[in-house]
């Protein structure tokens, strides 16, 4: 059995790892791994990715980076969460804010470290990913349609970096990186539909609060569209092997979601359309190895 004191630990260490959104952290190792291996380097030797001691310093530089901007987000969001996610708030509040801080800034300084083993640029880089974590954080959030963009923006950029660190300049890197751009959009915009509570008490200037629901749900439904089209232009102008499956599933999914959208007008319906978004995201970093899936057999 676990002491009292032990016990305390122990749910310190998980407050933390809710703060800064491990189970997120991880998606995005696997995918920035993953998108190197299928997408970003196709051609080089398997063993050359996966050992790549820069590639490795890059992707902790962005975990490292991302996990400061969770905290971060959650330090200036403290009152809203305690709305919009009474339970999880609370267990987030295991952890001091000063404690939080502290490692934010540790984190931040981490990234720097690990970046600097790439380059000069690469410190440059993730320098100015912080502080525009932290712009958006303390001021860009609580602005309706750019609080989005930028949420977006910040979301991919550490692909970003993984895409110049190999100079893979081809379409279908860009058309894959629209595609995924638009979703989080979309997730982004539902979040603020589910947290339009919170939004309204403590005035955040976000869409459905601004322009209303309805508004906010032809925005998505747009969205949707154009999702729908980078899909559908992925599957029949570019060679993505057997992960045209994830597409065609992904588009039935999103009229799924679209069929839903205009049903919804609580809560607990938008945390259904945020988890399908989430779900579609998540299959789709797995989903990159149907590119080729005897790739990687041959690079070994």
């Amino acid at each position: 059995m676990l002491s009292r004191q032990q016990k305390h630990i122990f749910l310190k260490v998980f407050s933390l790892f809710s703060v800064v959104r491990g189970y997120n952290i991880l998606i995005v190792v696997i995918a920035q791994y993953l998108a190197s291996i299928y997408i970003f380097a196709p051609h080089f030797q398997l063993r050359d990715v996966l050992f790549d001691v820069n590639l490795l310093m890059l992707v902790l530089a962005s975990s490292a980076a991302i996990a400061s901007g969770y905290i971060i987000n959650n330090f200036y969001d403290s009152e809203k969460d305690l709305i919009n996610r009474p339970n999880k708030s609370m267990l987030d509040r295991l952890v001091s804010q000063n404690t939080k801080l502290s490692i934010y800034f540790t984190l931040n300084f981490l990234a720097v470290i690990f970046a600097s083993y790439v380059s000069f640029r690469a410190v440059i880089f993730f320098a100015l990913y912080i502080f525009a974590i932290w712009f958006y954080s303390h001021k860009l959030k609580k602005m309706p349609i750019t609080g989005n963009l930028v949420s977006a923006i910040l979301t991919v950029t550490p692909f970003f970096a993984i895409f110049i660190y190999y100079r893979n300049f081809e379409l279908v890197v860009f058309v894959h990186a629209l595609f995924l751009f638009l979703l989080i959009s979309m997730r982004e915009l539902t979040k603020d539909l589910e947290n339009i509570k919170g939004d309204l008490a403590l005035n955040y200037r976000t869409v459905p609060v601004v322009y209303g629901e309805k508004i906010s749900k032809y925005l998505l439904t747009g969205a949707l569209i154009i999702t729908c089209i980078t899909a559908m232009i992925l599957v029949f102008y570019f060679e993505i092997g057997q992960m045209y499956y994830f597409f065609y599933a992904s588009v039935i999914l999103l009229f799924v979601f679209l069929l839903l959208l205009w049903k919804s007008n609580n809560k607990t319906h938008y945390l259904w359309l945020h988890n399908i978004l989430k779900f579609i995201i998540v299959a789709g970093v797995f989903s990159i190895v149907l590119i080729n899936i005897n790739l990687v057999l041959n690079r070994l």
